[in-house]
């Protein structure tokens, strides 16, 4: 909290309590002589805190909602109801989605036995394939045989050994042989040309298999998803729906249909926005104290958890959407609470109060006694004057400003660093002399006998 802050604050409370109560001070005109009110300076315990309203909120909580829309058949859960994680939810109507699984599996079963039959084509052809080489090796081998007795008669023909009708049918024998042997090679062709056929034919059928597959995935996923179980164990704290309604699917900027909201109510949380001249002294793991409304005076234990990095507006958009509009900013600090009730409901008001500082006897004052004076700079040059934070103390009836440092801010009283002792008598009131005394002024203490007649 800022010095004018912390001033501005103490200043208003001490106005309202003065005017409730008919309090008035008067300045005697004819001596000079300003009636204040005093006060000690003394060693005490001080806490600072910061507090802030906001909401009770589970740690972890989901809202569930579908991603097949579909009537809702079986709904075996009621709000309030604890689940455990796998739980079913809810069932949406399945027919069509259990009928597209059951052509997808039929689908690939034809696949997987068209495949299986290729599978047997393939052989047979790569088994052809080898009788055709076989088949080669024996032409060649009577294509070699009759070329040789060919040659040989073909000798004894010139010389006259053997008559032209024999050598003829040696020539027919090896004619024949070169053709078998061409259509030995003809045939393993035609063989090796089924062959890649064939396996052509099961690449294609093992493509048609894996999109069967992918066809069958899909249709098992649509399946899946009409049925719907619980991601977390936790309370049901909200189910707005009813078996026979329909669930609605998002799309694009439309939200779907909430369902149910399941919330894990082990740890519970308060989450405030506190006030971003207050946000700088909010710590994790510092203590806080949250009141909820619905419990009456009930103070609740807690931690800080988390402390936002972004800040919010007053309106609750993020800050850098004001469109230049000078606006407070609030940051989302969340509290998690060490003991919570049963009895705690996800939404609920509260108020946290998060202790930022403690301080054991220090020395302090009340804060509306503290106040702001202008001074000349001691640069002579500058013209613009310096603000100093002090106290006016009294010394021989006469106010004397003395600068301080402050410390932490308790309830209604001040840490004082530096600029005062046990020793000082301050002037603490009312609100319009310390707006006003200056330096050097003569002032008259109130007694309190006179404070109470004034006040009767």
């Amino acid at each position: 909290m800022t010095l004018k802050k912390k001033l501005l604050l103490s200043g208003v409370l001490v106005a309202i309590a003065a005017s409730g109560a008919g309090y008035y001070f008067k300045y005697v005109k004819d001596t000079g002589v300003v009636t204040v009110e005093t006060g000690k300076v003394v060693r005490q315990d001080l806490t600072q805190s910061v507090s802030s309203n906001g909401e009770i909120k589970p740690k972890k909580s989901v809202n569930i909602s579908s991603n097949a829309m579909g009537r809702i058949v079986t709904m075996p859960v009621r709000e309030g109801d604890h689940v455990r994680e796998g739980t079913l939810l809810i069932r949406l109507e399945s027919i069509q989605t259990e009928a597209d699984v059951k052509s997808a599996e039929a689908m690939l079963d034809a696949a997987q036995s068209e495949t299986e039959g290729m599978a047997a084509q393939l052989r047979s052809a790569e088994a052809a394939i080898v009788s055709a080489k076989a088949d080669i090796k024996r032409a060649e081998a009577e294509m070699n045989r009759t070329k040789q007795t060919f040659d040989r008669n073909q000798k004894l023909l010139k010389d006259g050994l053997i008559s032209p009708d024999q050598f003829e049918r040696f020539n027919s024998d090896y004619d024949v042989a070169v053709i078998s042997l061409n259509a030995a090679n003809a045939r393993l062709l035609q063989s090796e040309a089924q062959a890649a056929q064939v396996k052509n034919q099961g690449e294609q059928s093992l493509i048609r298999i894996a999109q069967q597959r992918a066809s069958l995935v899909r249709a098992k996923d649509s399946l899946s998803k009409t049925t719907i179980t619980s991601p977390l164990e936790g309370i049901i704290t909200y189910l707005p729906v009813n078996e026979g309604e329909i669930a609605i699917i998002g799309m694009q900027n439309q939200p779907g249909t909430v369902l149910m909201t399941i919330a894990d109510l082990s740890v519970i949380t308060a989450e405030v926005r506190v006030d971003e001249t207050d946000i700088v002294n909010v710590r994790i793991g510092q203590e806080a104290k949250i009141k909820v409304d619905a419990l009456g005076d009930k103070a609740l234990l807690g931690h800080v958890s988390e402390v936002g990095n972004s800040a919010l507006n007053k309106s609750g958009t993020a800050a850098g959407n004001n469109n230049g509009a000078q606006e407070a900013k609030d940051f989302k600090v969340v509290i998690t609470l060490d003991d919570p009730p049963k009895e705690l409901r996800p939404g609920l008001s509260c108020t946290a109060t998060i202790i930022t500082a403690t301080a054991k006897q220090v020395l302090s004052i009340p804060i509306q006694a503290l106040t702001i004076r202008e001074f000349d700079n001691p640069d002579k040059t500058i013209k613009k004057k310096i603000e100093k934070e002090g106290v006016f103390t009294i010394k021989n009836g006469i106010a004397l400003f003395h600068p301080v440092k402050t410390g932490i801010t308790g309830t209604t009283d001040i840490e004082i660093l530096e600029g005062l002792t046990t020793e000082d008598e301050i002037i603490s009131g009312p609100y319009q002399v310390l707006r006003s005394i200056k330096e050097n002024d003569k002032v008259k203490v109130e007694k309190p006998a006179e404070n109470a007649e004034k006040k009767s």
